[in-house]
């Protein structure tokens, strides 16, 4: 990477972070503080923990395309005001259950992960903009497990109005990172590989195979919000551990869990055995919530099962995207991304509002058991999937002016070489994405094809 793309990279990173931290601070500890406001049912619990997903899932991929539009920083300014100012509503309301739903919902307005995904492709290279990508990926799953831990212990300083508050704070220092250190493009324009296109939407909704894996992001996420509906609770209650000790249990749950998933990763992508792994985590999954289901009584059962719980979580975190990009054809990772994301947005939603209402009108335990319905369905999914084929995504920049016949012909050229399954080059963006095999291929000839237009 170049000093400017690292810059770039870090950057943008951090907004991701900043913005998170917040988001996932008050998971831990909402459940428990509105025990104790005035209406503060376990429903309008579940629906507070989820309705920042609703407004996501329905504007995440809007904000993306008016940022071609209008400009990437001037939709994540936007966007990052927005969050800031539910934050700013929820801290103002906090002992009202219904402002801090109101204000979770203007979070949630503030959908800008599409546009910072765009802002960071123009500021990358394509070759280098899949290191970029992960580097993001990893400040999102770093700030999560931080975000748990120090969820309570600032629930304890500065209670959940001053999480609130911090939040909008952080969302403000995000609007900063953005206007001071982030480099403005000199060009926007949309970037098949991280933008959604429209005209792709349909197709890509009817391909059998991304269902599978639209349908998991979905459960996997409304599980795990639907588990902040009640796993405080039972910390707090079953086990008689104070809310500002909650991390003792929060920290090695998630340290432990997300390096022990990085071996599990090296054998999927390196020794072709995506689909055994990735069938073994939701198979975890599944079992860690039908325990949860019986032993709410027991905290030691209740803590073992959370462990095997994000260690399931962690791994299909890291497995499901690099699917995605194994199936979606080329020239449309980014609206498989894009579709998916709204999915999981979905499955936020739902998974806190439906537990909430099972906490309220059923059980504790019924919640989990929602939970493992469906992760069996998903299992059942998974297990009849097509193997994934072992292929990785490259892509490069073709340094001249091509129309759509010449394109057309280059991308048949470079699908007939030896190890590439797919190629597809794109005249508006003059960018060439191949799929190829993960054990040799022909790149050298590649790029003399792409270099000569031959």
């Amino acid at each position: 990477m170049t000093s400017l793309e690292k810059r770039a990279t870090v950057s943008l990173a951090a907004v991701f972070a900043l913005r998170m931290f917040g988001m996932f601070s008050i998971l831990p500890v909402l459940a428990i503080h509105a025990q104790s406001l005035p209406g503060g049912t376990p429903l309008l619990v579940g629906i507070a923990l989820g309705i920042d997903g609703l407004a996501q899932a329905f504007l995440q991929i809007p904000f993306g395309l008016l940022s071609d539009r209008y400009g990437r920083k001037r939709m994540i300014y936007i966007g990052l005001a927005l969050f800031a100012l539910g934050s700013f509503i929820a801290a103002a309301g906090a002992n009202d259950i219904y402002v801090i739903i109101l204000g979770r919902l203007v979070q949630g307005t503030g959908a800008v992960a599409a546009a910072v995904i765009a802002l960071l492709a123009d500021v990358t290279r394509e070759e280098q903009r899949s290191k970029s990508m992960a580097v993001v990926g990893m400040s999102i799953g770093v700030t999560f497990g931080a975000s748990m831990v120090l969820g309570p212990t600032l629930n304890h300083y500065i209670g959940i109005s001053g999480i609130f508050a911090l939040t909008g704070v952080l969302g403000l220092a995000a609007m900063a990172v953005i206007c001071f250190i982030v480099p403005t493009p000199q060009i926007s324009r949309p970037h098949a590989d991280a933008e959604t296109v429209p005209s792709q939407i349909l197709d890509i909704l009817k391909n059998a195979e991304l269902q599978r894996l639209d349908f998991g992001i979905f459960s996997l996420h409304a599980a795990m919000r639907g588990l902040f509906v009640v796993v405080p609770l039972l910390l707090l209650n079953v086990g008689h551990l104070p809310v500002n000790e909650h991390w003792k249990v929060y920290l090695p749950v998630m340290a432990i869990s997300f390096f022990a998933v990085v071996p599990a990763i090296i054998i999927a992508e390196t020794r072709g055995k995506m689909k055994a792994v990735f069938c073994g985590a939701v198979g975890l999954l599944t079992v860690s919530t039908l325990l949860m289901a019986g032993m709410v009584n027991n905290f030691n059962g209740i803590v073992a099962a959370l462990f095997l719980f994000f260690l399931a979580f962690n791994l299909l975190e890291a497995t499901l995207p690099s699917l995605i990009s194994k199936i979606a054809p080329a020239g449309s990772k980014g609206t498989a991304i894009g579709v998916y994301n709204s999915f999981q947005f979905l499955g936020l939603f739902l998974g806190g509002a439906l537990g909430g209402f099972l906490a309220q009108h059923a059980s504790h335990a019924a919640v989990f058991a929602f939970s493992s319905g469906l992760c069996v369905a998903w299992l059942l999914l998974a297990l009849s999937m097509q193997k994934p084929p072992a292929v990785r995504t490259r892509m490069y920049h073709v340094g001249y002016v091509l129309d759509p016949q010449k394109a057309l012909a280059l991308s048949g050229r470079l699908s007939a070489l030896d190890g590439v399954t797919e190629a597809v080059v794109i005249a508006d963006e003059g960018v060439a994405y191949l799929k190829v095999s993960m054990g040799e291929w022909d790149e050298t000839r590649a790029r003399e094809l792409i270099e000569k237009g031959e």
